[in-house]
């Protein structure tokens, strides 16, 4: 039976836990934390909140859909990476930081538009800091793998 109220001794309701499960799983979890991401940072492109000189102009004009399709592909590879270091041991927060990374991305992309190097560029930001947050997760002596059995090989 579900339960409304998570005992907190408990470790399933502690954010960094192993998600084990089937393949088609974690791929609905990556495919909806990106059309999350991609979808709020284009929801916030449409609007702005206050006069242009206090932050980030609305969404220039032109068509958005190389833009849309770019940071697709690049928070569907941050999500992939980060679940899939999720599944073999704790990760903080994957979707968050996925999530978060793709709707920064899409949100600078759309009110900025900039050329294709530096879009690549951002993704490569992108892409590294994802690479990174695994990273931190998957060496060997960080504190959320001692005494699980975890090791680094295969």
């Amino acid at each position: 039976m579900i339960e409304l109220v998570d005992d907190p001794s408990t470790p399933e309701s502690h954010e960094e836990t192993v998600r084990p499960g089937p393949l088609w799983r974690h791929a609905v979890w990556v495919a909806g934390i990106t059309v999350l991401g991609v979808g709020l940072g284009w929801a916030g492109a449409l609007y702005r909140i206050g006069p242009e000189q206090y932050g980030l102009p609305s969404a220039a004009p032109g068509s958005v859909w190389p833009y849309l399709a770019a940071w697709t592909a690049t928070g569907l590879a941050a999500a992939t990476a980060l679940r899939a270091a999720a599944a073999r041991v704790p990760v903080y927060a994957p979707g968050r930081v996925a999530g978060v990374l793709t709707l920064l991305g899409t949100r600078l992309s759309l009110g900025w538009r900039p050329e294709a190097p530096l879009l690549g560029a951002m993704a490569a930001a992108v892409l590294t800091a994802a690479v990174i947050w695994c990273a931190i997760a998957l060496r060997p002596a960080s504190p959320g793998n001692r005494g699980r059995g975890v090791t680094s090989g295969g």
